[in-house]
């Protein structure tokens, strides 16, 4: 699609397509190399290209206060954000007159410029914590429905954002190969004996991903009105789940190696100075909460994101069709929690975040079949294989299945705002 959306107009034509996930509005942050064996650069997104801010800043064109090259030295975007949000804010700004329809710049910006496809994009901070929650009520009741029929979501979703640690050091960028787990598990629903092996049961999980700037001293909780000045911004996740051996090993504690083997994210941070414009209020009633989840002002607003899952089969690669979509959800609508309650529950103890830390939402579930953002929700568990339009079935993934989530944020025929996508292709370990 070619045509020019209505908002504020780039020089660099692809930019203003309006299926285009990087327009000028949106330019989100990312770490690259231009080659294997070459250093990391700090990039932001627009069209189809990437702009090397390390050489924008040798040519002048924005002063990085030393914190580029710090980032690029490090392996990540913390030492961008580690004091909040204000370089990040000033750089994107200085970024948007840059690359605008009209910049005296143009030409310079021009040596600064490196197409997508021609540079390796990797995991934008260096994480040292990964949190993943139960945010979506659809979800949990979906999935409850499956285990516990006659009480399907526990009591205690609605009093809190639940929530259980992850394992950063598996957390790897879209495009890594996704291994299937081993692990013990029962074969079959009925079955007494475990077996021991590669899971059966592996699927996706469709969520949003929140990387913390500023964090917090241990003891002095983050409050919830002022939660947003510690985020750096959002990306797409899939946390891959092993359905059989998951729900082996959670009596009593919760998921181990039916999740800490991979969580795929996408390599952009989309900032909230580029979500802004997709503020809404949530759809619930949220006087009933604990005094320090109460909410007002923006701190009770989320984002109006939109969010999809699509499959390709290796039948499907092999004929060349594209991924097809298989769920679409709302983040606005599906999500009980919203960001700034996740990230206040987190530290209510005294917990300390660090600049760096991944929170995920948890998977991202509409009421309706066809917004579940699991196939164990859309397959109901394996008792209602969903079809795809090669006469293919899945009711969990096989090898060689590419799973291809996107997100974005667009109204009307604005600009879009997009999350890039975040792929993963299954495959089993070498051993």
């Amino acid at each position: 699609m070619s045509s020019s959306h209505g908002g504020r107009k780039s020089w660099i034509e692809e930019a203003n397509a309006l299926d285009c996930h990087f327009p000028l509005e949106n330019l989100p942050f990312c770490v690259f190399r231009r080659a294997q064996r070459e250093g990391l650069r700090v990039g932001v997104g627009i069209g189809v290209y990437v702009v090397d801010l390390l050489t924008a800043e040798g040519m002048g064109l924005v002063d990085g206060r030393g914190l580029l090259e710090r980032c690029a030295h490090d392996g990540g975007l913390n030492a961008l954000f580690a004091e909040g949000t204000g370089d990040a804010s000033r750089l994107r700004d200085s970024l948007l007159s840059l690359l605008e329809s009209g910049s005296p710049d143009q030409a310079s910006m021009m040596k600064c410029l490196h197409r997508m496809s021609e540079v390796m994009l990797e995991v934008p901070f260096v994480i040292g914590n990964y949190t993943d929650f139960l945010a979506s009520y659809n979800h949990a009741l979906n999935v409850g429905r499956l285990y516990r029929p006659d009480n399907p979501v526990l009591p205690n979703f609605k009093s809190m954002p639940i929530a259980y640690h992850g394992r950063a050091s598996s957390v790897v960028v879209s495009g890594e190969r996704v291994f299937r787990p081993r692990g013990l598990f029962r074969p079959s629903h009925d079955s007494v004996d475990l077996a021991f092996g590669l899971s059966r049961k592996l699927d996706f999980e469709l969520e949003l991903g929140v990387f913390i700037g500023k964090g917090n001293s241990r003891g002095v909780p983050i409050d919830v009105q002022d939660a947003e000045r510690h985020i750096a911004g959002l990306c797409l996740v899939n946390d891959w789940s092993a359905r059989d051996i998951q729900a082996w090993e959670t009596q009593p504690l919760g998921p181990f190696l039916g999740k800490n083997f991979c969580t795929s994210i996408s390599p952009w941070v989309v900032t909230l100075d580029a979500l802004k414009p997709y503020r809404v209020a949530m759809f619930r009633d949220m006087s009933n909460e604990a005094e320090y989840l109460q909410v007002s002002g923006p701190a009770s607003e989320t984002f109006e994101i939109f969010a999809e899952v699509r499959l390709r089969t290796p039948a499907m690669k092999a004929a060349g069709i594209e991924p097809e979509l298989i769920s679409r959800s709302v983040f606005s609508r599906d999500s009980y929690w919203n960001i700034p309650q996740m990230v206040a529950h987190h530290t209510v103890n005294g917990c300390n975040l660090r600049t760096g830390d991944l929170l995920a939402t948890g998977t991202i579930s509409g009421p309706s079949q066809g917004s579940q953002g699991s196939l164990l929700e859309l397959a109901q568990g394996g008792r209602c294989p969903i079809r795809l339009q090669t006469g293919e079935h899945r009711s969990f993934l096989e090898d060689g299945d590419e799973v291809h989530l996107t997100a974005y944020c667009q109204i009307g025929s604005g600009p879009r705002i997009g999350f890039g996508e975040c792929i993963g292709e299954v495959g089993t370990t070498s051993r």
